[in-house]
Parts: C-alpha cells; sequence; structure tokens
C-alpha cells in the first residue's frame, strides 16, 4: 500500500517538518498495528531526513549551513541551474524508513521528519510505502 502526501514549499530551501502530517497518515495506514514506514521523496530536488523537532533552531541552522556551503550563483554545468537542489538531495537523501508502533512513528523523543525543498517554491509529494513481514 502506497500513500501519497502533497505539500506545497514557499522558499527556494526550506525545511518542513512533516511528522504531524505523516503520523495521520500513518494511523490510517496501520490502525492499532506495528511495523514500519518507508518516506520516500520521488523528486531529484527535495530530500527527507530524521533531526531535531522540538527546538526550531535546527531546522535553522541546518538551512544556514546549506545556504553557506552551496550558496546561489556557484557556476555548474547543468543548464538549468538547479545544481545545488540535486547536491543537497544527493547529501541528505530521498527516504527514511521510520518504525510504527500502535499505529504511532515510533521516534526519538526530540526527533521529527522533516521534508527538505532545495528547488522551490513547489507542489512536491512524500510517498508513504508501508513495509510487512
Amino acid at each position: 500500500m502506497i500513500e501519497v502526501l502533497s505539500l506545497r514549499t514557499s522558499k527556494k530551501l526550506q525545511l518542513i517538518d512533516a511528522t504531524s502530517m505523516m503520523d495521520s497518515a500513518v494511523k490510517k495506514i496501520f490502525g492499532a498495528y506495528d511495523g514500519a514506514i518507508l518516506c520516500y521523496v520521488p523528486h531529484t530536488t527535495a530530500a527527507i531526513t530524521i533531526n531535531e523537532a522540538a527546538d526550531p533552531d535546527v531546522a535553522l541552522d541546518i538551512d544556514s549551513f546549506l545556504r553557506l556551503h552551496l550558496p546561489e550563483g556557484i557556476r555548474f554545468r547543468h543548464l538549468e541551474g538547479n545544481s545545488d537542489a540535486h547536491i543537497i538531495s544527493t547529501l541528505i537523501g530521498s527516504s527514511v524508513i521510520v518504525p510504527v508502533e500502535r499505529g504511532a512513528l515510533r521516534l526519538g523523543r526530540w526527533q521529527g521528519v522533516f521534508f527538505v525543498e532545495a528547488d522551490g517554491p513547489r507542489v512536491r509529494n512524500i510517498n508513504l510505502v508501508k513495509l510487512t513481514s
């Protein structure tokens, strides 16, 4: 079973805490059961990661680090002009697997799942795939 979540981004580079949106979908997919969910971003200029969600400054720090090390205006060979977004997607990754316990994401105390937009604004998807044994 694949559930597709859509979200609209508003900036070129943006970290969006998608935890509550995903948790609602996982409840629907799993009911009260345990398992794991594959969270996959089907885009070459976006990513998904797990990191601290308790302090919003962490996401801002990640954003600042990426902007510092991949500033706009760097000349790359890719003609579309969005190689920085492809690099961010490659560095962060396009998928995470999250345990599910009694129909809820089983994240660490401070963790959240972040969608990372690197070439926005756009409408994007997160595919949730129920993993079974």
